[in-house]
């Protein structure tokens, strides 16, 4: 992802859910899913948390991306021995 792409990210997540850790936000998240299970919000307060849970999710995913990006996966050469490091990629 371009800087641009995640600086226009960020501007429409609100500055408290982009100051969260990924624990704060996913727990933050389960809390608006029990409610809504739970059906006993009225239909603008379901409609607002559902919004916020949106919101929380592609937070949640954006960080986990980063994490992704920063690991390295380890090259073993043909001795066995460890030949150097390569960026992970998802399969």
């Amino acid at each position: 992802m371009s800087k641009a792409e995640k600086d226009a990210q960020q501007e429409t997540i609100p500055a408290d859910i982009a100051a969260m850790s990924f624990e704060a936000a996913l727990k933050a998240l389960d809390e608006i899913v029990a409610k809504l299970e739970g059906g006993r919000v009225d239909l603008e307060d379901s409609i607002a948390l559902y919004g916020r849970g949106a919101l929380l999710k592609r937070h949640c995913e954006a960080k986990l991306k980063a994490a992704e990006e920063k690991i390295e996966k380890i090259v073993v050469g043909a001795d066995g021995q460890a030949a150097g490091t390569q960026a992970f990629k998802a399969d």
